[in-house]
């Protein structure tokens, strides 16, 4: 199941708070921009336009701190194709959501021979959880912040979490919290805290859920297409990407009956 997504969806759903937590602005109008940047397509999670000070917050969520191309390296590339199509100035804040001691998780540049690119870095670990107890959109971020008392800090968020009035938007906080969590401590310890029968009401959690076998159903594909075929073309890759979980799972069969890459491409022309 993808964090870094719900992390996308919190942003984008409020970006008013996010703005408030991360800038030292109080913007009164934001435009969340599309996350697929020009040249050569590159996603970022979240990223946000505030039009009121002319300024881009580019969020990057992060649950590992390894990739094949390196966060800092990702945030230069970022900036650049932003300031391109935007013309505007760019604050960048990469947020680690699961405590380690990488070095990475303690990087806020990127430097080479010509260029240093500096960026913001927060780790959630590191966190007063009194600022995410007390803001609803932030609420579901709020188990992952600093503690010496797990049992107590749930404690705390399920309160804030019962405090909401509206039933929907309380079922989908409390998805959007249970599924964070689970970054930091064990099931059976959330679930003394959260009711899983709120939870599983939201239509939220559902959806994430869905996402989140697509991408495992997703992940398995790719496996096997590596060992098959070897290194496959963007495009296909693109083309098995936007499979749902069924078409997947019937990928996955008509696998061992392909012999080329073109058997591949005929199967998805069918699609």
């Amino acid at each position: 199941m993808s964090y870094d997504n719900i992390c996308k969806i919190l942003a984008e759903k409020y970006p008013r708070d996010f703005a408030r937590w991360l800038l030292t602005v109080e913007p009164r109008e934001i435009k969340v921009l599309k996350t697929e940047l020009s040249i050569e397509p590159i996603r970022a999670d979240s990223v946000t336009f505030l039009q009121t000070e002319n300024r881009i917050l580019h969020l990057e969520f992060q649950t590992i701190t390894r990739s094949r191309t390196p966060i800092s390296f990702r945030m230069l590339d970022y900036s650049v194709r932003l300031i391109r199509q935007y013309k505007v100035p760019v604050t960048q804040v990469v947020i680690f959501l699961q405590q380690t001691n990488d070095e990475i998780a303690f990087t806020e540049e990127y430097v080479s021979e010509a260029t240093t690119h500096r960026y913001q870095v927060i780790r959630m670990w590191e966190q007063d959880s009194a600022l995410f107890l007390d803001n609803l959109a932030l609420l579901p971020l709020a188990p992952l912040t600093r503690t010496t008392s797990p049992q107590r800090l749930l404690s705390q968020v399920a309160q804030s979490v019962a405090r909401i009035s509206d039933r929907e938007t309380k079922q989908d906080i409390a998805a959007y919290t249970e599924i964070l969590a689970g970054l930091k401590f064990e099931k059976d310890l959330i679930r003394q805290f959260l009711s899983e029968d709120v939870m599983q009401e939201s239509v939220i959690y559902q959806d994430i859920l869905q996402k989140g076998q697509q991408q495992e159903a997703f992940s398995f594909c790719m496996s096997l297409l590596d060992e098959r075929f070897g290194e496959i073309d963007s495009s296909i890759v693109a083309r098995v990407k936007v499979l749902n979980k069924e078409q997947l799972e019937a990928l996955g069969r008509a696998l061992f009956k392909m012999s080329t890459i073109t058997d591949l491409v005929a199967w998805l022309d069918q699609q």
